[in-house]
């Protein structure tokens, strides 16, 4: 049988081929990332809906979340604020009381005074109960133990520098420090070393850091612990000695080794 080219017939060329085959290739792709889309709108639509259905709960947490912004700020402007003001006023006389007893006129008489207060002031007692959540209020505490310190009252000096928290590197260490005087004063060494350390690692610096490094040294000497009194006895003698407690620490470290 004859066969014959239709006039004008061309065969496709290889490249053009390709681009048949690339454009499948792309429509293919584009069907993929339809697809993708159209997932992504499903997910979009189920979201909606559960925000739909949840909507007056979702209010309600948003609304409970900012009542409870507006009442912390209103709480520290109109409560704490006026609060600690109104502390620290009443906390001027028994610190005048206090300041006097250190200074040693009729001690014993001017702390009770700062505790229970005088002139209708508060003392400390008072103002660490009634401003407990102000920095006057804890402050308070502090003045409390000592007070109570200085008069033969360790328990309660226990209790109150227990309640006193403080950030300053000199009075949260002596705070600790107190207490362990304060044991110490109970015949209770044990508890008074454990606190002695307590102060001298708080914060380190030349002012309380080798004062309670010496009590514990020595209270350590006392327990017939030397290898631990030899410890803090050299940590003066290396890290602290240009500092008063310095001045006999060779004795001391010849003593307990």
């Amino acid at each position: 049988m004859a066969t014959y080219s239709k006039r004008g017939y061309k065969a496709p060329k290889e490249k053009e081929v390709k681009d048949t085959v690339e454009e499948v290739k792309v429509d293919e792709k584009d069907s993929t990332t339809a697809g993708v889309f159209s997932k992504l709108d499903e997910t979009a639509s189920l979201t909606e809906n559960w925000v739909a259905r949840n909507q007056k709960i979702i209010i309600g947490l948003v609304a409970g979340v900012a009542i409870l912004t507006v009442g912390y700020l209103a709480y520290q402007k109109f409560i704490a604020a006026p609060q600690q003001d109104e502390a620290a006023n009443e906390m001027f006389v028994a610190q005048q009381n206090f300041q006097k007893a250190t200074d040693g006129v009729a001690s014993d008489s001017l702390y009770k005074l700062s505790l229970n207060g005088s002139e209708g002031k508060f003392g400390f007692l008072k103002i660490a109960d009634e401003y407990s959540g102000t920095d006057a209020g804890n402050l308070a505490n502090y003045y409390a133990g000592i007070a109570y310190l200085n008069t033969g009252k360790y328990t309660e000096a226990i209790e109150y520098l227990g309640k006193f928290k403080s950030e300053d590197i000199v009075l949260g260490a002596l705070a600790k420090g107190a207490i362990g005087d304060a044991y110490s004063q109970k015949n209770q060494p044990k508890e008074a070393l454990e606190n002695y350390v307590k102060a001298a690692e708080s914060n380190k610096n030349d002012f309380t850091t080798p004062r309670f490094l010496l009590k514990a040294g020595k209270t350590a000497l006392g327990l017939g612990n030397k290898e631990d009194a030899l410890k803090y006895f050299t940590d003066i003698k290396d890290n602290f000695d240009a500092t008063p407690e310095a001045a006999s620490i060779d004795v001391l470290i010849g003593l307990a080794q």
